[in-house]
């Protein structure tokens, strides 16, 4: 059974499916993983430049089911405090499954200058477990950038891992590097639309589109796409008072159906 776990790691691992399962809430993975350019507690693990923008403390929990009939699930908590124009994030997320665990805490300072540009810098620390083999540790560093020219324009850039920080183990590839690009345009109070670029170190780009699309101010239905591999995504979100809960799922063409729900409170 030892071998067979392990086995199963050092495929998944190979393809970088580990090291890309970053769960940013489910109203960006329901709009394509297309955060970005998109400003909510969830810019925590997307681009944090995004959280700048907070004016009340709010906290969010999140599970995503990663590979379907297996125990393989990410589940996320994030935390988002602003106070005055800057805001502080912290966040904690654990992938995997019992024999193989991956924790990523990480700790984020956005600014916001005048309500059109927003800065950010993120500290990792990742944490590595393999049953029978011991574990693993190192950091990493984000950093992210957000321009809003306009009410309903915002253009974003956000780089991962640009010193290439690796665990030393004999799973390679668990720590991702990458760098990305995208808009968010408000075409009306009902529609959004979100685009991004990411590169990565292997020079495989990604291109990923997304739509929001508002009912009424409390109902959204959203959905998106993928190119790198192609990925479908969909999903919704509903606004209770201070509670806001929103579901996606994601179709990966070797993987297939990955259900998502989050939940956040507003302070």
């Amino acid at each position: 059974m030892k071998m067979l776990w392990l086995s199963v790691i050092l495929i998944l691992s190979t393809k970088g499916l580990f090291a890309q399962n970053m769960n940013a809430g489910a109203r960006i993975t329901a709009m394509g993983q297309t955060g970005v350019a998109l400003q909510e507690v969830w810019s925590i693990q997307s681009n944090q430049a995004g959280l700048a923008s907070l004016h009340k403390p709010i906290a969010a929990i999140s599970y995503l089911s990663s590979i379907q009939g297996t125990e393989i699930s990410t589940q996320s908590i994030v935390f988002a405090y602003p106070y005055r124009h800057q805001t502080f994030g912290w966040s904690m997320q654990s992938f995997g499954f019992s024999a193989y665990k991956e924790r990523r805490f990480g700790f984020a300072y956005a600014c916001n200058f005048n309500d059109v540009l927003y800065a950010s810098l993120n500290f990792n620390y990742h944490q590595l477990s393999i049953a029978g083999y011991g574990n693993a540790g190192t950091y990493s560093l984000e950093a992210g950038l957000q321009f809003k020219p306009s009410e309903n324009l915002i253009i974003g850039a956000h780089v991962v891992n640009p010193s290439a920080s690796s665990y030393d183990t004999s799973v390679d590839d668990v720590l991702p590097v990458f760098a990305e690009a995208g808009s968010s345009y408000m075409f009306s109070d009902k529609v959004l639309i979100s685009t991004a670029l990411v590169v990565s170190s292997k020079r495989i780009a990604d291109f990923r589109t997304g739509l929001e699309y508002s009912v009424i101010p409390q109902l959204a239905f959203r959905g998106g796409i993928s190119t790198r591999p192609f990925k479908q995504y969909a999903g919704f979100g509903y606004a209770i008072d201070h509670l806001c809960i929103d579901g996606a799922i994601s179709s990966h063409p070797a993987l297939g159906y990955s259900p998502q729900i989050s939940l956040a409170y507003e302070f």
